[in-house]
């Protein structure tokens, strides 16, 4: 397999890993093989995979995903990187032995210097090491280099440690390791209709992958990008059991909007959860609650962003 872009003949910098949610630890990677690559010349280079190598050696191991492909290549599109080579993880892949995976590198990328994290494991089985890099690097001649882990309030960031906060409902906590908030892409597809004829019209999300990871169900204060602009809005994530909906959907009601949304692409920020998603004996009820709803995510998004330190 060769990579999609030409081979810099003054060789590159190199990482490898999975990168799932570009956290703070990830981005010290990458800054630091942006670095070294203007300093001597060199292209930066990130080695990923796709899909995750649990998914493929141990599935039922497999983690939900922080980042989807297209918002982990949104969020890379942010870096200083020069290349992104996405490798098709497979069963092949997987049984490579370290050295045989490192040669590829080294063939296919002209790799001068490789730096990894300081969990880093790579080949058959995450056999490899910084010891074994190191003595690879030695025979074939390239440096090695391990970055030390990032820390945020005393705690390690790590793509685990987002994952439980996510899951978890603390959404600042996950913000400070992510260093940006958690977000969710989607595409505004067609619902019922219902919130339009209760005079609070939302925008129904579809094509979400099911690897990704959602927070608890709820009603949340929330930030939605469209293509025309920012807005606070109201989402509420889960079922409908006032109409006897218990399909899990995400939808969400954009404050000061007009217009169609329809087949666009959004971005959503979970900002605080307001509630539990729950039955309401008549949708009267329902919609005297939306409006509770309304002034206190207009009150938590006038608080502005959570501090990051």
């Amino acid at each position: 397999m060769k990579p999609p872009f030409p081979i810099p003949t003054e060789g590159t910098v190199v990482t490898v890993g999975t990168f799932d949610g570009i956290h703070l630890g990830h981005r010290a990677i990458l800054q630091e093989i942006s670095r070294r690559a203007a300093e001597a010349q060199r292209r930066s280079v990130l080695v990923t995979f796709e899909p995750h190598p649990l998914s493929v050696v141990n599935p039922q191991m497999a983690p939900p995903l922080l980042t989807t492909g297209g918002e982990r290549r949104e969020a890379l599109a942010l870096t200083d990187l020069d290349h992104v080579w996405v490798m098709r993880f497979d069963k092949a892949l997987a049984e490579l032995e370290p050295e045989q995976f490192i040669e590829r590198l080294v063939r296919g990328l002209g790799m001068k210097e490789l730096v990894i994290g300081h969990d880093h494991g790579f080949g058959r089985g995450r056999s490899g090491d910084a010891q074994t890099l190191k003595t690879l690097g030695e025979r074939l001649g390239f440096g090695v280099d391990v970055v030390g882990a990032v820390e945020v309030q005393g705690h390690v960031v790590s793509s685990t440690a987002v994952r439980r906060m996510v899951g978890g409902g603390d959404l600042a906590g996950a913000a400070r390791q992510l260093g940006r908030p958690y977000v969710v892409v989607g595409k505004v597809e067609h619902g019922a209709g219902r919130g339009r004829t209760i005079g609070i019209p939302t925008a129904n999300l579809g094509g979400i992958p099911k690897e990704k990871l959602l927070p608890p169900d709820g009603v949340y204060a929330a930030w939605v990008e469209t293509r025309t602009g920012r807005y606070g809005g109201m989402l509420n994530q889960g079922g409908k059991p006032t109409f006897g909906d218990g399909r899990r959907s995400i939808e969400v009601h954009l404050f000061g909007f007009e217009g169609d949304l329809y087949d666009e692409y959004v971005k959503v920020e979970w900002v605080r959860r307001l509630r539990d998603v729950r039955k309401f004996d008549a949708p009267a009820s329902l919609i005297a609650q939306l409006h509770d709803d309304r002034a206190r995510a207009e009150a938590v998004l006038a608080e502005g962003p959570p501090r990051q330190a």
